[in-house]
């Protein structure tokens, strides 16, 4: 097969992948055919003394919505290494790991859609001419910065806190795309539709109605919110930012899967062989070559950098490059990560998880606000898994779970918590359990949840706010929606004295610790805003045994 046809299906491999992995992130939302809201039913049981749990099916997202992670060696390594326990579901992972040992880093280049992305954006005008591309494909001093990252992740998770995620390609675009670009984007969309369909032309009418219907399956049925979304943009703006300096940057001096990968390549049988007698020397490998690995004939070739993107034995006019597969020679040349990378990166890994645990939110002093999703592990173990990618919070239907910030602490920065503020985790809703792709959040039935049940926090009133219990206005917002059945919220009848004199009658609202889960749909609708007259804490959560109220 000519080389030239290599690189045309390296082309449509890679468009292939990327477009598999925008349908997977488009497709990681509640399905649009199911109903989850069974607070009316709830309510109808009760009263009728019908069964307690709805006989409602398991939503599940039948897409393999979490393939890419399960096809990440990183994410597979950096989870076992934490756990010391062996990872299921990650055979593709392992599958890919191995291959590279026999043709190279062809993940980078045929797969990794953020590779591919960043291949994209440094083909468009790029900024660099013929000889500074030139020059910045011949500097490989920055590619130690990768395995100075894959060095500290590692040594983070041998601590026990896996911060892989962070950095991990297939974790930074998802949560890029899922968290940043698709809500900012849908934003702009909602507000010009909704002009357009204000608009007193009929015409302009349409195109809003149009517009809003084919754009709101893609980028929501409403405005999200998401904590430091706007960090999380411009981190992937910057990234995306830097090809124009230098193509491939992130692939070349920042990607601690390239780093693993180009290690387990330097020993690959997919070889570049190079014949300096037909070698003008005219350049045209080094200024294609998207991971500067030298293919020139009289230099070095670099096997952990170079990407299989077939480039420079396409541009060559005298064919003097070809791949073939054979054995490794000996090397003269030893691969060298650098001393100061390697030990920086064991202190820097070794250091940051134990910095980390000196406020105590993640084993003694736990952050009474931070709620993790149903079926979370406890926190050291989830700490463990977490990947912190974002999945889990693109699917939640009511947009409760919500990147971390202090409650967490320095080690769980960026992982799911719930912010009832922002909505709430619905009573039968177990998508989140079924997306996790490492299992910090084990999977659950609906039934497994409702019956067991399974309680993510607890709530209690705030009397000075409440209204019936400072004596302003009555109020039974909170009960209505409280979903357990029976409820969780009942009340006691009283009277309240206005300041003229005059009874008024009143229904003070209690909370049977015994039966509330948590869910925080009382906060999440309470009328009093700013901060809610009910509140939900993370006492007396199901994962723990020492973070409870009741004994």
């Amino acid at each position: 097969m000519k080389i030239r046809h290599l690189v045309w299906i390296r082309r449509f491999t890679q468009a292939f992948f990327l477009g598999l992995f925008a349908v997977l992130l488009v497709l990681a939302q509640l399905p649009r055919n199911v109903d989850i809201d069974y607070s009316q039913s709830f309510s109808e049981a009760q009263h009728t003394g019908e069964s307690e749990t709805p006989s409602s099916p398991d939503i599940r997202i039948s897409q393999p919505v979490a393939l890419f992670f399960h096809m990440d060696p990183l994410v597979w390594l950096s989870s076992v290494i934490s756990t010391r326990h062996w990872m299921a579901g990650f055979g593709w992972a392992i599958i890919i790991l191995l291959a590279t040992f026999f043709s190279g880093r062809f993940f980078c280049g045929f797969i990794c859609p953020f590779g591919t992305l960043h291949h994209m954006v440094g083909a468009i005008r790029p900024t660099l001419g013929k000889k500074q591309t030139m020059q910045a494909n011949q500097t490989v001093g920055s590619r130690r910065i990768k395995y100075f990252l894959l060095i500290t992740i590692l040594s983070a998770a041998a601590v026990g806190v896996n911060f892989a995620g962070l950095l991990d390609p297939i974790s930074f675009l998802f949560r890029g795309l899922g968290l940043a670009a698709l809500p900012a984007g849908g934003v702009g969309l909602h507000d010009i539709f909704d002009f357009l369909a204000a608009s007193d032309v009929k015409l302009l009418n349409y195109i809003g109605y149009i517009g809003e219907t084919v754009a709101a399956p893609i980028f929501g049925y409403e405005n999200k919110v998401v904590q430091t979304g706007w960090v999380i943009g411009i981190l992937f703006l910057v990234i995306m930012f830097l090809n124009r300096i230098r193509p491939r940057f992130w692939c070349r001096t920042l990607c601690p899967l390239g780093a693993l990968l180009g290690l387990c390549s330097r020993f690959t049988t997919l070889r570049l062989e190079k014949d300096p007698d037909k070698c003008s020397h005219c350049g045209r490998c080094v200024q294609a070559c998207q991971g500067a690995a030298s293919p020139e004939p009289g230099q070095t070739w670099h096997t952990n950098e170079c990407l299989m993107c077939f480039n420079c034995t396409a541009r060559c006019p005298e064919d003097a490059l070809a791949f073939h597969f054979k054995l490794p020679a000996a090397r003269k040349r030893k691969f060298d990560v650098g001393r100061r990378a390697l030990m920086s990166g064991i202190v820097a890994g070794v250091s940051l998880p134990l910095l980390g645990r000196l406020d105590g939110r993640s084993d003694r002093n736990p952050s009474s606000s931070l709620i993790r999703p149903p079926g979370s592990l406890p926190e050291p173990e989830f700490l463990d898994r977490c990947q912190r990618c974002g999945l889990c919070m693109k699917v939640c239907p009511t947009g409760v779970i919500q990147p971390a910030l202090s409650a967490a602490g320095m080690t769980g920065f960026w992982t799911p918590a719930l912010v009832m503020t922002l909505g709430y985790c619905e009573y039968t809703c177990t998508l989140c359990t079924s997306v996790c792709p490492t299992g910090a959040i084990a999977q659950l039935s609906v039934q497994e949840k409702i019956k067991t049940p399974v309680r993510i926090g607890s709530a209690y009133i705030d009397r000075g706010r409440c209204l019936p219990w400072n004596g302003n206005a009555p109020c039974i917002v909170c009960e209505e929606h409280c979903p357990t059945s029976p409820k969780a919220i009942y009340f006691k009848n009283d009277a309240i004295t206005r300041p003229g004199g005059q009874p008024i009658p009143v229904q003070l609202p209690f909370i049977d610790l015994t039966r509330c889960i948590g869910c925080g749909i009382c906060e999440n609708k309470c009328p009093v805003r700013g901060k809610p007259a009910i509140r939900t804490l993370s006492a007396g959560e199901s994962r723990s045994l020492e973070n409870q109220i009741l004994l």
